[in-house]
């Protein structure tokens, strides 16, 4: 973007004017000359900045699309300071969406929780494909959500539910072993990992699996969560890792007694139990 004119001060021309040897004017022609440059000064501002209070409020939404498992989803974000990180779309949610996309996951008529929504795109893409899912964030974002699924909804049936869920407070609310676990960049505030770790905890029951999707770059705390804070009481199992972005997809079952190695590398692919549609058929989506 261009910069605006210069503004060109009284003094400078006094100096232009002293080299020519003449000196001369007068007050009147001096106040006029910086008034002239003044107002030229304003309008060039105005062009870079036009007088609109929108670009300037302490809030202001934008509505984007994604075309996603053959669907266009309508996500409203609402950027400002009352909502935060929790306004926008980031890429973590992005490449899980596209992650169940590719491996075409069939949830049709399974209990599916989102925890730390944000926008809420990944729950709603989900309830799309036939899942019976509860959105879930901290009570300023709850709006947001529920704007959102109206925008994809706009018939009563089939939408997902929009609760809210402080962590390590609100989980006892919530019905035991939801089948599926939905996370994606809510691993990235270490004061808040046992919390979480609870929470999954009260969640996640013998036939559950969750799906947490983090930005691992340069951010050791997501990678101690992972590989010390869960393997005590989950296995962990890497699925997908986006090497530019530094960015991890995770799946996650609670141990059974005869586990060995809690942390299993993946190598791009999982087992058919997660609930892929492979050959038409329709696997379970618990773990056995």
């Amino acid at each position: 973007m261009a910069a605006p004119r210069c503004h060109v001060g009284a003094g400078a021309r006094w100096e232009a004017a002293a080299g020519t040897g003449t000196g001369e004017g007068t007050e009147e022609e001096e106040e006029a000359e910086e008034t002239e440059e003044e107002e030229e000064a304003s309008a060039a501002l105005r062009s870079v900045f036009p007088r609109d209070p929108e670009l300037f409020a302490d809030a202001f939404p934008v509505e984007r699309r994604y075309r996603l498992c053959g669907r266009v989803l309508r996500i409203a974000q609402h950027h400002g300071p009352r909502l935060g990180p929790a306004a926008s779309v980031w890429e973590a949610a992005l490449f899980l969406c596209r992650y169940l996309e590719e491996q075409r996951f069939d949830f049709r008529g399974r209990t599916v929780i989102e925890l730390g929504a944000g926008t809420g795109i990944v729950g709603i893409l989900v309830a799309l494909l036939g899942g019976d899912v509860t959105i879930t964030d901290q009570p300023v974002a709850l709006d947001q959500i529920r704007e959102n699924v109206r925008l994809n909804f706009p018939a009563e049936g089939g939408r997902p539910r929009v609760r809210a869920l402080l962590w390590g407070r609100d989980e006892g609310s919530f019905r035991r072993e939801y089948e599926v676990i939905l996370g994606s960049d809510i691993v990235y505030h270490p004061p808040s990992f046992p919390l979480l770790l609870g929470t999954l905890r009260h969640l996640c029951g013998p036939r559950s699996f969750a799906l947490l999707c983090a930005n691992a770059g340069g951010d050791a705390g997501a990678r101690r969560f992972f590989r010390q804070m869960l393997p005590p009481y989950f296995r962990i199992q890497l699925l997908r890792r986006e090497a530019e972005e530094e960015i991890e997809i995770y799946r996650v079952t609670r141990r059974g007694g005869g586990d060995e190695d809690p942390i299993e590398e993946g190598g791009g692919t999982h087992p058919p139990q997660l609930g892929v549609v492979r050959g038409g058929a329709v696997p379970d989506l618990g773990v056995p």
